[in-house]
């Protein structure tokens, strides 16, 4: 099965205008980008000749990507469109097009395949947690540290 699953940031690069691939993208996403008015054409176009699907991913694949989300430290980056996004990938397991580096790290670490657009994408794959640099410490979530009240920071623990 040749599809991809996009993100808004692949309409806006051209991705499905210039794709002989079916793509699957949500209502949340298309909701976002069907005002893109030098493409609103072209979008109908897609629609009508079944090259673009809009599905709603299922809720067992919704609860999936928003645990891993909350699993990676990148829940607090991601919107109800890229969490819909990485919903329909698990569901779908297709190849999700994305240069978001929160997707890229939620897909990566489930084991979807992600492909950037007009990024090299991401190197890394880990969880992120908050640390502070004042006491060195690590702390699930938070602004600031609760044991010396510094901002707390966030990096990435590589796997």
């Amino acid at each position: 099965m040749d599809f991809r699953i996009l993100d808004a940031s692949a309409f806006y690069a051209g991705v499905p205008f210039r794709s002989s691939s079916d793509c699957y993208t949500t209502s949340l996403v298309y909701d976002e980008i069907k005002h893109i008015k030098k493409n609103h054409d072209a979008l109908g176009t897609l629609l009508e000749t079944n090259r673009l699907k809009i599905r709603e991913p299922d809720t067992d694949s919704t609860k999936a990507a928003t645990n891993a989300a909350k699993n990676t430290g990148d829940y607090p980056q991601l919107s109800k469109q890229d969490l819909s996004v990485i919903a329909l990938g698990i569901e779908l397991e297709g190849e999700i097009i994305s240069d978001d580096f929160a997707i890229s790290n939620v897909a990566m670490n489930l084991g979807l395949k992600i492909s950037p657009i007009m990024t090299q994408g991401i190197k890394d794959v880990g969880k992120w947690v908050h640390y502070c640099p004042g006491c060195r410490t690590n702390h699930e979530s938070g602004k600031e540290c609760p044991i010396c009240a510094t901002p707390l920071k966030r990096k990435l623990l590589k796997e």
